[in-house]
């Protein structure tokens, strides 16, 4: 596969590059009439004047380097980045978690620094606040890549587009230390809290899965008329629930695959991306590992009628004062290399992550959709009383959602610090929702 994509890679070059450059011959063949003539290199000029035909120039944007903003930026996959990008006649500058580090970081860096030309990764809840403009010193450059077809529903049209989906999965274990074959079915995240089984979760208030988990579980508590940020209060006394009487490992369970997988729990929640390399890996961590990637043999998915909760991550190109018009197509040409179905598959690859770029899956998957994105994403349904989709009624609620749960205590690391079950009949909402201080 990795030879492939290498492939794949040298094609994306040339593509993306044809794709950005400006070109002076006339229009191509479009498959009526008589086609154009192409005159063998070795042929002499037609004759009363030189050859129509000139050789196809690709052009080198390696000049100018192309400063990136991104939160999907770990070492290695700024390192891949880095050096791919260099193969393809690009020069850029990303900076890794060791300098930035969480979406909120590579956002604010981007807005106080003002020298960016690319931002990438992020979710919706970013991306809406970007397009709207809500950012003093961001503002995006209108474009359409060639490949903006291939991300379907992931596209701020004329913006940002998708590079990679991911979503929070609730996973349990079918063996005798599971539910001994019992299938779970639930209709929304929220009735994990009635499930009759064991479940982890998360130990700390924020982070960018811990909040993912909140917004499936909140789901089906919308109701924009609520002062509690927008859930009504049966919605946080389930989130409570759900907190109180769930599992958490202190610093031992990082994510909830550790705890399912070692059997210290029968259900938890988990990530989509790295899901498929830890079962691989799974019994390097356990005596009772989970089995089977893509054919589980002691574990599923809980089918959940809702769905779940998904983001994407997007690639837009900044507006930047002072940049000409010769770095804006370096910039430009770059974005369409990176978002190309070559690039994008063998960014999969690397990175274990699912290309919302259609042509970059089929090269990834060609026996088809692995069935972990194949469930419903209820992020793009619309809020009902609302023109919002459910992943902008997270944006427009999360600093909310955020204050009151760090405000009542939620999600504390060790069960001897655990906080008291709030009185819910007499809580003053409006202080609630801001920051305490």
């Amino acid at each position: 596969m990795k030879k492939l994509l290498a492939l794949l890679l040298a094609l994306a070059m040339v593509l993306s590059l044809a794709a950005c450059a400006d070109t002076e011959e006339g229009p191509a063949y479009d498959g009526t009439g008589e086609p154009p003539v192409v005159q063998d290199e070795t042929d002499p000029p037609a004759v009363g004047g030189e050859s129509d035909a000139e050789p196809e120039e690709v052009k080198d944007y390696s000049g100018y380097t192309i400063r990136i903003y991104s939160n999907s930026n770990s070492t290695e996959r700024t390192t891949w980045l880095i050096n791919e990008a260099k193969d393809a006649g690009f020069t850029i500058s990303i900076d890794d978690q060791t300098v930035i580090s969480g979406d909120t970081a590579a956002i604010q860096a981007a807005n106080e620094n003002k020298d960016g030309d690319i931002l990438f990764g992020l979710n919706e809840t970013r991306w809406s606040q970007v397009v709207k403009g809500e950012y003093e010193n961001l503002s995006l450059t209108e474009w359409t890549p060639s490949w903006a077809a291939e991300v379907g529903e992931y596209t701020y049209e004329g913006y940002a587009y998708g590079l990679v989906i991911q979503n929070v999965l609730m996973l349990y274990r079918t063996d005798e230390i599971g539910t001994n074959g019992e299938a779970l079915h639930f209709a929304h995240w929220a009735d994990i809290v009635d499930c009759g089984y064991t479940w982890y979760r998360q130990n700390k208030v924020g982070g960018t899965t811990n909040t993912n988990i909140n917004s499936a579980i909140l789901y089906a508590f919308t109701d924009p008329a609520s002062p509690a940020g927008g859930i009504s209060v049966e919605g946080w006394k389930t989130l409570w629930a759900y907190c109180a009487n769930g599992k958490t490992g202190g610093d031992d369970y990082k994510y909830g695959f550790v705890p399912l997988n070692k059997g210290d729990v029968q259900v938890s929640s988990f990530y989509s991306s790295s899901l498929y390399g830890q079962i691989d890996a799974a019994a390097e961590g356990s005596d009772v590992p989970l089995k089977g990637t893509m054919q589980p043999e002691n574990w599923a998915l809980v089918e959940i009628d809702d769905g779940t909760y998904y983001i994407a991550e997007y690639l837009g190109i900044l507006n930047k004062e002072g940049r000409t018009a010769e770095e804006t197509e370096a910039v430009m040409a770059f974005a369409e290399w990176f978002g190309s179905a070559e690039v994008q598959a063998a960014w999969g690859e690397e990175f274990d992550s699912y290309p919302c770029n259609q042509g970059a899956a089929d090269i990834l998957y060609p026996d088809g959709i692995p069935a972990i994105y194949q469930i419903k994403n209820f992020a793009l349904n619309k809020v009902e009383g609302t023109d919002l989709t459910y992943a902008e009624y997270v944006a427009a609620h999360i600093t909310e959602w955020t204050n009151i749960q760090t405000n009542l205590g939620f999600y504390w690391k060790d069960d001897a610090d655990a906080a008291a079950e709030p009185d819910w009949d007499n809580l003053d909402w409006a202080t609630l929702t801001q920051a305490a201080g």
